[in-house]
């Protein structure tokens, strides 16, 4: 009995081993390829929403504790533009991070919505070309914007029935203002953006037009 028990621990023991050894194999091998992948689609992110550039150099910021990477782009020695991969939490669906170009003299040059997890059709709609969001602050000056949705009392237009995941878009564009500003020497540090476009809504009040609750 005792070496029957003893053949089977010994079993599963081996078993788990040669698992783990997979495991790890397995890891080994698709690291690099992954870490590769997400460069690349970094610096694709990064190009997208500035002008040409030659090269670039990433900062990390930390802005109501939420990380943030500023990447400064170069052409001929001279600063083009800086790219913020910034994020917010107060999506609908929750995290969403994006990709925002800045001009050297504040202009927001483009956005690109690198991962969200809205409501398809209605908040996903913010990763469409020339949606009301980016058409709201493309090629304006950041410094000058203030950035709520008409519904709250700003200029800026919203997602139709998606209110809510409108104003997560402009808190993380806030955010990337804050760290250009500072990226750029217009500003020491961030002040921090927390409550800038998100408002405490009851369940009635976060019910979207067309009684859609997004």
């Amino acid at each position: 009995m005792k070496s029957t028990l003893f053949n089977m621990v010994a079993v599963l023991f081996t078993i788990t081993l040669i698992a783990s050894a997979g495991v790890g194999a397995v890891n080994m091998i698709t690291e690099e390829p992954i870490a590769a992948a997400k460069a690349a689609a970094t610096t694709a992110a990064v190009a997208n929403v500035l002008p040409e550039f030659e090269q670039n150099q990433m900062a990390e910021q930390e802005i109501d504790g939420l990380p943030i990477k500023v990447y400064t782009a170069t052409n001929g020695g001279e600063v083009v533009g800086y790219a913020v991969e910034t994020m917010t939490k107060s999506g609908f669906g929750g995290a969403i991070r994006m990709m925002v170009g800045f001009l050297p003299e504040g202009k927001i040059y483009n956005v690109n919505v690198l991962e969200q997890a809205e409501t398809p059709g209605l908040g996903t709609k913010m990763c469409d070309e020339g949606n009301a969001l980016i058409s709201s602050i493309k090629d304006k000056d950041a410094t000058s914007l203030e950035f709520k949705v008409k519904k709250d009392g700003g200029e800026l237009d919203a997602l139709t029935a998606a209110t809510i995941s409108s104003r997560a878009y402009y808190d993380a564009v806030a955010r990337a203002k804050e760290a250009y500003l500072v990226a750029s020497g217009k500003q020491q540090w961030a002040d921090g953006v927390s409550g800038a476009t998100t408002t405490e809504t009851n369940e009635g009040e976060g019910a979207q037009e067309g009684g859609k609750d997004e």
